[in-house]
């Protein structure tokens, strides 16, 4: 192996037998005797920074073999470890990754390579216990897929990602991928162990308690701040070394509880981290606290009497983590400096303070944080702490708890982004006024009246009385420049009406954007735009294509009979005329009454002839305008429909999509 991590090892084994000589006087020794054993064996120029990078990368045949041997040549559990995720390598892809969604190659990269520093990771004595050498190691499983309402959230959340990335900023989707780039890495690691990290200001001491949960002194306690300058781990079992790898605590800060033994049984599986004070002067203090509180299953923050109100806790940790309720401790330390009932007021203090940041309190088993008194230092309540640490760690469900917890909070942030005011959509209103403004544009209307106009005139020409057409063509010829009038027509030098298309596009974007999220009403209008690019040359087109049929219109089938009746009425007015010139000029016998009611009937009769068959003709005429209409209409809605309502109704329908999946990464769970 590397000389990094051969030193490491060889530097906590040093550790581990020194522990058991006594103490931490003894661990300090024999690491140093282990570490320069290592340099003798690795390499002699290998210096004291080098033993301790625990976390280097670790590649070739020789490091795998030297990962896999242990003390006396048996396989110990961290090759175990490997073998089975080789061995499980398909059904890991194929289950685990299922239950995180779709993530990027680099990801699973990622994920892998901490599964391997997590299953070439320190174990055994080289956890900083005390096992002897060559005894067999008991296997710790790797976490397996999630499962139930999680994977089903996860699931939901993945596709909710992958369906969004093209329409919300990459920004607003971090969060999310980072849920699910952590659901993944986590899934890789063990998930008999529970990482619980205890957190607190400085001279609150949370090192103390450490130590009292530990029962020996690992960490560092004193009157110079700050006292912790890098996290320590306690662990209670072996087989958690790739989690202590992704939280990058280095062999020489992995610590065991009690020497030569596994501590108490019922904190089994227990990995106890001691965080630097949160609010340090030391920047690199806080962002080691900051990286090491996003990744750990659970978290006991520390406070004291004097400082458990103050601001920097609860605005910076507390209220933004007060949806991680059931995986938070909340612990008033130092409850003995209290005279009388003080420690009962200020723990109430601190439950209306937890209240009003919105954390929930598990009091009378409700879920929730759990709020205790106990003095570190004295003793008093840290058994308590133990016996809830004990319950806790055995239900084996805080990783999946604080997982989802974090898919909560990235739903709650992604919130605005998927929620929308109202019911908002394309309603069948809103379509038809639509396909009327184009209707408009296009001059439908103004083409079915023309249609009319020319039926009306079809059939006063077929219908009307020969002397009034005769009247007509005599003016016409009579009068120089005389035309007979015409009905005005709308002529353009473009066929359809520009500012009428883009104000019909604009509406119709407008009402089907309402109440849509911000990205999602941008969308809509993007892809209406997009539609509305060559929709005026589109609707010329079809104008011309289906505008007013040219020639006659069709004449009904009464038309025949109306126009021999007229016919006839102009012979009787004919014949009345020629019997009454018979009698004046004496061929015929005198008698005037008979000729004049001949001529008048022919003379009534024609214009009442013509008045019947307009009045006949106004229906037909009427039906055929409407239909060339309808014709009109139709293909401009059809036009509109294909360029722009059903791009419209595409962004509208995924819209929905992802709002069920955020339905179910929001309610999956409850």
């Amino acid at each position: 192996m590397k000389g990094a991590n051969g030193a490491d090892k060889a530097d906590d084994a040093g550790e581990s037998r020194g522990e058991s000589r006594g103490g931490p006087e003894g661990r300090n020794a024999g690491g140093a005797v282990s570490t320069e054993s290592a340099g003798r064996t690795e390499n002699a120029g290998r210096n004291e920074g080098a033993g301790n990078a625990g976390a280097a990368d670790v590649s070739g045949a020789a490091t795998e073999a030297s990962a896999a041997k242990g003390p006396s040549g048996g396989w110990d559990d961290g090759f175990i470890a490997r073998r089975a995720a080789e061995k499980g390598d398909l059904d890991a892809e194929l289950e685990g990754l299922e239950g995180v969604g779709d993530l990027s190659g680099a990801h699973g990269v990622q994920s892998a390579h901490s599964g391997v520093h997590g299953v070439q990771g320190l174990t055994g004595g080289q956890d900083g216990g005390g096992g002897a050498p060559g005894e067999a190691e008991e296997h710790t499983p790797i976490g397996g897929a999630y499962g139930g309402p999680l994977r089903r959230r996860l699931d939901a959340l993945g596709e909710l990602v992958g369906l969004s990335r093209a329409r919300l900023d990459g920004a607003l989707l971090a969060e999310a991928g980072h849920v699910l780039e952590e659901a993944s890495a986590r899934q890789r690691l063990s998930a008999y162990h529970t990482v619980v990290a205890i957190a607190g200001a400085t001279g609150s001491g949370k090192s103390t308690l450490f130590n009292a949960l530990a029962g020996v002194p690992i960490s560092e306690t004193g009157l110079r701040r700050p006292t912790t300058s890098a996290p320590i781990a306690c662990m209670w079992s072996d087989g958690a070394a790739g989690l202590l790898d992704r939280l990058a605590i280095p062999g020489r800060l992995r610590r065991r509880p009690l020497a030569g033994g596994d501590g108490d049984e019922e904190l089994s599986g227990l990995v106890l981290v001691d965080l630097p004070d949160h609010d340090s002067a030391l920047v690199q203090h806080r962002e080691q606290v900051d990286r090491v509180l996003a990744l750990v299953d659970a978290v006991i923050w520390v406070v004291d009497p004097e400082k458990y109100a103050d601001a920097a806790l609860h605005e910076r940790y507390l209220r933004p983590l007060a949806g991680h309720a059931e995986i938070t401790f909340v612990v008033l330390n130092q409850i003995d400096r209290l005279p009388g009932e003080a420690a009962d007021l200020v723990l109430d203090d601190l439950r209306r303070l937890l209240d009003e940041d919105g954390m929930a309190l598990g009091e009378h088993g409700e879920p929730g944080a759990t709020v205790l008194a106990l003095s570190a230092l004295g003793g008093q309540g840290v058994g308590e702490l133990r016996d809830m640490l004990g319950r806790f760690v055995q239900e084996r469900s805080a990783p999946a708890r604080r997982l989802s917890a974090d898919v909560d909070a990235a739903a709650r942030r992604l919130r605005p982004a998927y929620v929308a005011d109202g019911r908002p959509g394309l309603g069948e209103r809103s379509r038809e006024q639509f396909a009327d403004r184009l209707a408009w544009a296009v001059g439908a209307v103004a083409a079915g009246e023309a249609a009319e106009r020319e039926w009306l005139r079809n059939a006063g020409r077929a219908c009307g009385t020969p002397w009034l057409r005769l009247w007509r063509w005599y003016e016409s010829r009579r009068m120089p420049g005389y035309a007979r009038p015409r009905p005005p027509a709308v002529v353009e030098e473009e066929l359809t009406a520009r500012q009428r298309v883009e104000q019909a596009v604009r509406t119709v974007a407008e009402e089907a954007s309402a109440g849509l999220p911000a990205p999602w009403a941008h969308s809509v209008r993007e892809a209406a735009a997009r539609g509305a690019r060559g929709l005026s040359e589109a609707l010329d087109d079809m104008a011309v294509k289906a505008g007013t049929p040219s020639g006659r219109p069709p004449r009904p089938a009464w038309w025949p009979a109306a126009v021999l009746v007229q016919a006839t009425m102009t012979l009787l007015q004919i014949f009345g005329a020629l019997w009454l010139v018979g009698q004046i000029i004496g061929v015929l016998e005198p008698g005037l009454i008979p000729p004049v009611l001949v001529m008048m009937a022919g003379i009534i009769g024609g214009p009442l002839v013509e008045w019947a068959c307009g009045a006949a003709a106004r229906g037909p005429a009427r039906r055929y305008g409407q239909d060339a209409e309808r014709k009109l209409r139709e293909a401009a809605a059809g036009c509109g429909r294909a360029r722009v309502l059903d791009p419209i109704a595409a962004e509208l329908m995924r819209y929905q999509e992802v709002r069920d999946q955020y339905v179910a990464v929001s309610r999956a769970g409850r």
